[in-house]
C-alpha cells in the first residue's frame, strides 16, 4: 500500500474511531461534516492531498492558484521570507476556502515539519530549488518544484539520487512536456517521421549568455518579518543586504543564484529537445561557443546537434527540430509548422497550457506513486546540458562531457564548476 493510501486510511480510521468512546462504545453526538464528506464538489477528506507552498512570488501565486483549482487539493500552509508576499499568499488561500486557517511561516523548515502535509509546491528563486526539494524529500513530502531544478550540476545529481532513496514523487515545472504542441513536436521526432535527427534548436532567454557575479553595496537591513535576508540567501554565498539583489531581473542573471539566459529558457527548450532526441538518460558530449553572443553548439553521441541560441519563431520558449526527411517548429504561441505539411494531419492536442495538465499529472502520480513525465532524473539530465553549455561560455573554450561518469574529460577547471560551496548550515 502506498504512503498516501496509508494516510487516507488513517483519516478514515480517525472519522470512524473519533465517534467511539472508551472501549469502542459509540459516543454522542457522532457528526461527520459535509466538508469532510466532500460536499459542494470537494473531494472527501480521505481523498485529499494536503499541501503547503514554499516561495510565493508571481510564479508561485500562479502555481498555487492552479493547484487549488483541483478539488482534491487542500492548501493549508505557506512559507515565504518576504513579508508582503507571505501575507498575500495567506490571504489568497484563506479567500479560496472561506476561512482563516492557512498558516504562514517565514522558515520553510517549520512547514516541512508538519506531519499533516502530503506534498509541497516549491516556487522559490532558483538558488533554493535543489535544497528545498531535498529537505522536502527528507521530510517525507512529494513535491512539484519550479524550474530550473539547480544552479550547478552537482545539486541536481544529489536531488535526483535523494528522490530515488526516499521514494518521493518529484515533478519539475517543465510544463511544456504536458502541452499539446510541444508533445506533438517531440513525438514526431521520436517516431522517425522526420528521419534521422540532424539539428535541434533551443531558444535561450536573452540575446547573450553572460552572467553577473557582482556584489552590491550594503543597505540598511529590514526586520525579519519584512525580509528574512539570511534565509533568502540560503546556500548561496553571503553578501550584505541590498534590495536590488532579490529583484528577479537581477538575481535571474546572477551566477550565484541562477544559470542566467541559458538555464532560464533552456530548462524548457533543451528539455524538449532532449526528449525529442530520446536522450532523457544522457546528454550532449561536446560543447562549443559559436559566436560572441554566447550561443552554443552541442553534439550528442548519436551525431545529433543541439544549438542553444536566440531568434526562433512562435513566441517564448520555441524549438525547432530538423531531420533528414523533414522538420517541425513550434513555441508558446501554439503555432506549429512542419515540412512536409502533411505531417500536421497527425497532430493530437492535449491542451491545458501552461500548467494545468502538468499539475494534474503530478497530483495523479502522488496518488498512484508512478513517476511523472518530468521526474527528477529527466530534469537533471536536461539542466545538466544547460549548465555544461554555461561552463563552456564561462571558460571561453570547448568542453567535452562524459554523460555516464558525469564529468568533463581531462578538464580540472571545468570539473570544479560542476559544484558550488554551500554556506553553513546548509549542506546537500
Amino acid at each position: 500500500m502506498s504512503e498516501l493510501s496509508d494516510k487516507r486510511l488513517d483519516r478514515r480510521r480517525f472519522f470512524k474511531w473519533s465517534a467511539l468512546g472508551a472501549g469502542g462504545v459509540l459516543a454522542a453526538p457522532y457528526v461527520i461534516t459535509s466538508n469532510a464528506l466532500g460536499a459542494n464538489g470537494g473531494a472527501p477528506a480521505s481523498e485529499r492531498i494536503v499541501m503547503g507552498a514554499i516561495g510565493i512570488g508571481g510564479r508561485g501565486r500562479y502555481d498555487m492558484g492552479a493547484f487549488m483549482e483541483n478539488d482534491d487539493v487542500q492548501m493549508v500552509a505557506v512559507a515565504e521570507v518576504q513579508g508582503p508576499r507571505r501575507k498575500q499568499a495567506k490571504e489568497m488561500v484563506d479567500a479560496k476556502y472561506g476561512n482563516s486557517d492557512c498558516q504562514a511561516y517565514i522558515d520553510l523548515r517549520e512547514l516541512l515539519a508538519r506531519t499533516d502535509i502530503d506534498a509541497v509546491l516549491i516556487a522559490t528563486g532558483d538558488n533554493w530549488h535543489s535544497m528545498a526539494a531535498i529537505l522536502a524529500a527528507r521530510a517525507g513530502k512529494d513535491m512539484y518544484c519550479e524550474k530550473p531544478m539547480s544552479v550547478v550540476i552537482g545539486e541536481s545529481r544529489v536531488l535526483s539520487d535523494t528522490m530515488k532513496k526516499t521514494n518521493r514523487i518529484f515533478q519539475c515545472g517543465t510544463q511544456r512536456r504536458n502541452v499539446g504542441n510541444f508533445v506533438f513536436a517531440a513525438n514526431l521526432a521520436r517516431s522517425g517521421k522526420l528521419g534521422k535527427i540532424k539539428t535541434m534548436h533551443a531558444e535561450k532567454a536573452w540575446e547573450t549568455s553572460d552572467m553577473s557575479f557582482e556584489i552590491l553595496p550594503e543597505e540598511p537591513q529590514p526586520s525579519r518579518e519584512e525580509m528574512e535576508w539570511d534565509l533568502w540567501l540560503g546556500p548561496a554565498p553571503w553578501r550584505p543586504y541590498n534590495a536590488k539583489t532579490y529583484s528577479r531581473g537581477y538575481w535571474s542573471r546572477h551566477g550565484d543564484f541562477s544559470g542566467s539566459s541559458i538555464c532560464e529558457w533552456g530548462s524548457h527548450t533543451v528539455d524538449i529537445c532532449q526528449w525529442a532526441n530520446s536522450a532523457d538518460d544522457t546528454g550532449p558530449i561536446t560543447y562549443e561557443q559559436i559566436n560572441a553572443k554566447g550561443d552554443v553548439e552541442c553534439v550528442y553521441a548519436n551525431g545529433a546537434k543541439l544549438i542553444i541560441r536566440k531568434g526562433l519563431r512562435f513566441g517564448s520558449c520555441p524549438i525547432r527540430i530538423e531531420g533528414e526527411d523533414g522538420w517541425v517548429e513550434t513555441g508558446d504561441s501554439g503555432v506549429i509548422e512542419t515540412y512536409p505539411k502533411s505531417l500536421l494531419a497527425e497532430r493530437r492536442f492535449r491542451g491545458g497550457y501552461p500548467a494545468d495538465n502538468h499539475i494534474r499529472e503530478f497530483l495523479n502520480c502522488v496518488k498512484s506513486r508512478r513517476q511523472p513525465v518530468s521526474h527528477a532524473e529527466t530534469a537533471h539530465r536536461s539542466i545538466t546540458a544547460c549548465h555544461a553549455a554555461n561552463i563552456c561560455v564561462r571558460l571561453g573554450r570547448p568542453v567535452t562531457w562524459n554523460p555516464e561518469k558525469e564529468e568533463f574529460l581531462d578538464d580540472a577547471i571545468a570539473n570544479r564548476l560542476r559544484t558550488r560551496a554551500y554556506r553553513l548550515p546548509w549542506r546537500l
